[in-house]
């Protein structure tokens, strides 16, 4: 199994404790997350330590306050790493509104024409903004590869199949209340879809409450399975083949 998003710089635990558990649980591989400059470091430094370990580097809407064209060099930089696998997370958080919305609209076109131009998929962050994320979406990312990531639009699911964007969906589709996450996650296609984590955020059941960490992708993997009517083993090879194919491991 493959956890496609989490933070390991996030978690507790060290990074080589986390790796190693997800391993013996048979979690292959693992992509961390850098939301801003310091994060980057550190996600490209556990994917230099760790062979299990890519990282994603980008701005999290989160840090998209005062965007500039440093900001958006610092990125490019970091994408040109050999560990570097993807742009993100980037995207619109309307919910939290911890940056101004122009900010982080900014940052947002700006690095999806940074992943555009470097070939790279572009990993999407996206809360109480579906509306203006998938309008920016359909603008700004036409050729891109887009991964959304801790899927939460299954009422655009249609237009997410249409459009050809992978969805990732996180520990919240084991929640009893996730009734239409959990019909967008049988009802996929196989192509599109991926498994994560969010480490050390939204653990699944059986474990929800407590502390995340990528070898509970298993827990996801497993309701998923059930929900598809598919084997663990047949779920296991569908996202590995997606995660390789769009990761590039």
């Amino acid at each position: 199994m493959v956890d496609t998003h989490c933070h390991l710089d996030s978690c507790d635990p060290p990074d080589a404790e986390l790796v190693s558990r997800a391993r013996g649980i048979g979690v292959t591989h693992l992509a961390t997350v850098g939301m801003n400059g310091p994060s980057i470091e550190r996600a490209l430094g556990a994917a230099r330590e760790h062979e299990e370990v890519v990282a994603i580097v980008g701005r999290h809407p989160h840090h998209s306050e005062g965007f500039a064209e440093a900001d958006l060099e610092e990125i490019e930089r970091a994408a040109h790493d050999p560990w570097a696998r993807a742009i993100g997370e980037t995207g619109l958080d309307f919910f939290r509104d911890r940056a101004p919305r122009e900010d982080q609209i900014r940052a947002f076109e700006a690095q999806l024409a940074l992943a555009g131009r470097l070939g790279l998929p572009v990993v999407i962050h996206t809360r109480a903004a579906e509306e203006d994320t998938f309008a920016i979406l359909a603008e700004h990312a036409e050729e891109t590869t887009v991964i959304l990531h801790c899927f939460s639009a299954p009422d655009r699911l249609d237009e997410c199949v249409e459009r050809g964007y992978l969805c990732s969906f996180a520990g919240n589709v084991t929640f009893k209340n996730a009734d239409a996450l959990q019909r967008a996650a049988a009802e996929l296609p196989e192509h599109l879809l991926l498994l994560e984590t969010d480490s050390p955020y939204l653990a699944p059941v059986p474990v929800r409450g407590k502390p995340n960490e990528p070898a509970n992708v298993t827990h996801t993997a497993e309701l998923v399975a059930e929900l598809r009517g598919v084997g663990y083993e047949a779920l296991d090879a569908i996202v590995e083949r997606n995660a390789a194919q769009v990761l590039g491991w």
